[in-house]
Formats: C-alpha cells, sequence, structure tokens
C-alpha cells in the first residue's frame, strides 16, 4: 500500500490564488494525500476559503492559529501531520498533476529520506519567460559516504550564493523523521532564508538522498512586486540571524565545519542588502542611500566576512563590487547597481 503524504500548506493573504493552489494539490495523481490547510491568522477571506475546502474534501484539513509567520505556520503543520512523509506548497504557487507520485516512486525505490526535485520560477509579467533552477544535485542517488562528500561545497562552492545545495523545502519530500527532529532547531524568528535552515538540518541528518533529473514540477509565482519593490532596512539584520541560526545549526549536528561556508553565503547576501538598498530604497534621498550603504559595508560582521571569505570563484563584476564595498567606494557602488538594474528591467537580460 502506498505511504500516506501529509502536505502542508501555510496560508496568509492569499485570498486571489489560494484556489489554484489548493487545487493543483487536489489533482494529483497519487492517491493517498492528506493537506493541511495552516491559516496563519490570515486577514483576508483566506480562514472562509480554507473551510470551504475542508468541508468539501475529506483529506484536506484546516488549521487556525495566531499569526506567527511562514515558518511558525508549517511547522504547526507538521505537529498536526499524520503521515510519514510530509511536503510543502506556498500558497500563491502550484504544482504539476504527477510531482508526489514522481517523487514518491523515487523515494520508495532508493529507501531514501529525501526525495527532490527542481522548480520552474513563473512570473506575474508576461515579459519575463518562466526559469527553470535544477536540484543543483549531480547523481541521482547519494548515500550517506556519498552525503559527507558534498558537505565541503554543501552551502558555497567558492562561487557568489554558490550553494551546492538547493535550499527550497517546497521541490522535495521528506520523510517525516528528519523533519520532526529539527523543529526546535528552525527559529521562528528567521524571515529570510527560512528555507534554507530547514533544508540544512534535514539534509544533515538524512540517511539517503534521491533527485528525479530534468524535472521541473513546481510552479514558484513571483509577482511583480516581489521583483521591483518592497524595500527592507531591516535586511541586513536579518541576514545576521540567518548567519546565527545555520551556524547553530552546524555546531549542534558537529558533523562538519560548514562555518566558513556559512560566512561565504552571508556575505553573498550581504551584497544583495547593499543592492537592495540601492534599488528599492525610494523614500530615502541619494545621501541617505549612500549612508544606509556605509552602515552595511562597515557592519562589523560584514566587514570580518569581506576580510575572510574563501570564495576563490568569483567572476570579475562581483570581486570589484566587493573591492568598492571593502575600501569604501560607496559612490561607485550605487551608480553600477543602478546602471544594471535599470538595464535588466528595460529587457537587457
Amino acid at each position: 500500500m502506498r505511504e500516506k503524504i501529509s502536505v502542508i500548506v501555510p496560508v496568509y493573504g492569499v485570498e486571489k490564488v489560494l484556489g489554484r493552489c489548493v487545487d493543483s494539490i487536489l489533482a494529483q495523481t497519487y492517491d493517498n494525500l492528506e493537506i493541511l490547510l495552516v491559516d496563519d491568522g490570515s486577514p483576508d477571506g483566506c480562514p472562509a476559503l480554507c473551510d470551504d475546502y475542508a468541508g468539501r474534501y475529506e483529506n484536506v484539513r484546516v488549521i487556525h492559529k495566531k499569526n506567527g509567520g511562514l515558518t511558525s505556520a508549517w511547522k504547526e503543520g507538521v505537529r498536526h501531520a499524520r503521515a510519514d512523509l510530509i511536503g510543502f506548497v506556498d500558497s500563491d504557487d502550484w504544482i504539476e498533476p504527477d510531482m508526489y507520485e514522481r517523487l514518491w516512486r523515487e523515494l520508495d525505490r532508493q529507501k531514501a529520506d529525501i526525495a527532490m526535485a527542481g522548480l520552474v520560477f513563473d512570473y506575474e509579467d508576461p515579459g519575463y519567460p518562466p526559469r527553470r533552477e535544477t536540484n543543483r544535485m549531480d547523481r541521482t542517488v547519494y548515500d550517506r559516504q556519498e552525503l559527507m562528500e558534498l558537505y565541503p561545497v554543501l552551502l558555497n562552492d567558492g562561487g557568489f550564493i554558490g550553494r551546492g545545495l538547493q535550499p527550497s523545502r517546497v521541490t522535495k519530500l521528506f520523510r517525516k523523521k528528519v523533519v520532526e527532529a529539527n523543529l526546535e532547531l528552525w527559529d521562528e524568528r528567521v524571515t529570510v532564508g527560512e528555507d534554507l535552515q530547514m533544508v540544512f538540518a534535514a539534509i544533515l541528518d538524512a540517511e539517503k538522498v534521491c533527485t528525479v533529473p530534468d524535472y521541473y514540477p513546481y510552479h514558484y509565482w513571483y509577482n511583480l512586486s516581489s521583483m521591483t519593490g518592497g524595500h527592507d532596512p531591516a535586511y541586513l539584520e536579518k541576514l545576521r540571524l540567518l548567519r546565527r541560526r545555520m551556524e547553530a545549526i552546524s555546531d549542534a549536528k558537529g558533523v562538519y565545519d560548514f562555518r566558513p561556508q556559512i560566512r561565504n553565503d552571508f556575505l553573498s547576501l550581504a551584497v544583495m542588502a547593499v543592492k537592495n538598498e540601492i534599488w528599492r530604497n525610494h523614500t530615502d534621498s541619494v545621501f541617505g542611500v549612500l549612508k544606509n550603504v556605509r552602515r552595511i559595508c562597515t557592519d562589523d560582521s560584514v566587514r570580518e566576512a569581506l576580510q575572510n571569505h574563501t570564495m576563490d570563484r568569483l567572476g570579475l563584476s562581483v570581486k570589484c563590487y566587493l573591492f568598492m564595498m571593502k575600501h569604501g567606494w560607496y559612490l561607485p557602488c550605487y551608480a553600477v547597481t543602478k546602471l544594471f538594474f535599470t538595464w535588466y528591467y528595460r529587457g537587457g537580460k
């Protein structure tokens, strides 16, 4: 008999697109699913929509909870899951009908703890064609020893955001044991890199991992506002928290010293923090933006990462950007970022 899969869907503020998500899970060819809709205190019509689905479908259950954020919501879903296998779908995304069929088939055949696929970035703006991202794994099966051989490049391979691990939890099917055992390690305060901390801890506990190559069943919805808006003045603080939590997971597992890779990943994201400040801050004057860029670049944790990173596979443009950050060339950082994004969003990609 096929094992049951609990598909956990955190729900918040997605009234217009929730139906697309839930309907795609209901349409799965895998016939032993339970769907857990975790209403994270959504202020719109989502709670009623969730209840309506539960009333119409026996395999849909709803959990209503006080708002606590994405990690809080999917952790609550895990606690209520009745199955030994766990999947995740975010409520503004959707999946192909055979996604869990194919992931389960490979997981079962290989007796693995995690099965993974790729994903498709679908953009709200039709001017941006869909973009695929692989699972980033070269083999179809990794036993424990082969997974350990990946540790030196698991979080950074020496390149800019050079993660050997594709961090999205939503492209994977997990045995519940590698999820449930790590609930306390996944800090609910983390709001940048939630998936990274989750998948990192789970993969370190896995005895075997398998992949479905050249398969992209998960559709990640990118709306225009997420691409061009959303300046976050607290972004650096959120990155520092992510770094601390990743280091805590590395220390707790004690199987390998991931701290140099975590530093490299943090520095890559710090570059993104500078670019976020320059491109998305439409409130402050140029002088205010430059002041904020200086604050980021002179932050002790960023200075330490600029000084001690071990990324040796960087392109010339990233090397130049890091040089400008390190030596206080904030105006050139501003000019280069503005020129690049202006070119990109006018169709230069």
